[in-house]
């Protein structure tokens, strides 16, 4: 059973989960780790721990899924789950629209079984550098305990818009900790990710997927660390919810450790303006228009045909307020 530490001082706390030293490494190189059976392949439904969810056809711990949902073997807390994107090995943005939006689907139908209990934070981690030891893709659900403060940040004011379409806006925060992160943002405000409608589901789709395609493209040319295109992204637990999408073009070192500031090494304004460069070229079409099928999205709020306007510019003296708000955040 995990353990939750609390520093008073800093209102953090600390998981100790002891048996996640126990988690396979399949990305390791180590030539005596003869293991060639993916327990999250098709066929291999025995090998993974309770399904609690599925997409597609066939009875639980059966062949004949889209998307699975099973019990973390090496669990975080006492609610962990996984997502097991599809039977085969592609990555999530490479899979056919229709299926990323049954992912998506999962997350949400997953977000929802818990949300009234718990804080419910939806994560996936691609690649070595960024955490995965499975190389089937895969995503992951945590519930927390209410009691406990998460320190994810709040959605950021929108500059440096990379793209967007009628639901969702994706950007470059002027606060980016990382090179080349990005966020996308619905323009209905206000709003948790478990009140997503098909119909929005189908607008992230079609962003997500631009987004991912040019940061691979990107990561190919200018990645500072191992092999494979790497990268994190999370869906915000609260209200007014975003995806965060970080690759991992570098790695985090000791001074950021130190002082507990983020050292970012791509202009976010240069990120976006070289994201959105060749938008046009990766755009993908909807999966349907927004008069067939699901109901018509409700009213956005905002002004214009945009939704949420991008934020004024301030004044150097209302910069520095800023930088000393989000550096509190920061530090606890």
């Amino acid at each position: 059973m995990s353990q939750y530490v609390p520093d008073v001082s800093s209102r953090r706390w600390v998981i100790i989960s002891s048996n996640r030293v126990n988690r396979p490494d399949e990305l390791d190189d180590d030539p005596t780790n003869d293991s060639d059976v993916c327990p999250f392949c098709e066929g291999n439904e025995k090998l993974t721990p309770k399904e609690v969810f599925r997409i597609g056809k066939g009875n639980p711990g059966e062949p004949g899924w889209d998307v699975r949902v099973v019990e973390n073997k090496y669990p975080i807390t006492d609610f962990h789950e996984v997502f097991i994107h599809a039977p085969q090995e592609d990555d999530l943005h490479h899979l056919p629209p229709e299926h990323i939006a049954q992912v998506f689907q999962a997350f949400r139908e997953r977000y929802n079984y818990y949300s009234k209990q718990a804080h419910v934070i939806i994560f996936c981690n691609r690649g070595e550098h960024a955490g995965a030891s499975i190389r089937h893709p895969h995503s992951q659900l945590v519930a927390l305990p209410r009691q406990i403060s998460l320190m994810a940040l709040a959605r950021e004011p929108i500059k440096n818009t990379v793209q967007e379409n009628k639901s969702f806006t994706a950007y470059c925060p002027e606060f980016s900790q990382w090179p080349y992160e990005v966020w996308i943002a619905p323009k209905k405000v206000d709003t948790l990710f478990g009140e997503i409608t098909d119909v929005e589901i189908e607008d992230l789709v079609g962003i997500y997927i631009n987004t991912l395609a040019k940061l691979e493209k990107i990561y190919s040319e200018k990645h500072k660390t191992t092999e494979g295109f790497s990268y994190n992204f999370y869906i915000y637990p609260g209200e007014n919810w975003y995806l965060r999408i970080i690759p991992r073009f570098v790695y985090r070192a000791g001074f950021e450790l130190g002082t507990g500031l983020s050292v970012n090494v791509t202009d976010p304004e240069d990120a976006a303006r070289e994201l959105s460069e060749s938008s046009d070229e990766l755009r993908v079409a909807p999966l349907r228009s927004a008069s067939e099928g699901q109901a018509s999205h409700e009213p956005e709020l905002g002004s214009g045909e945009g939704g949420m306007e991008e934020a004024p510019v301030k004044t150097k003296e209302e910069q520095i307020e800023d930088l000393k708000s989000k550096l509190e955040r920061l530090g606890g």
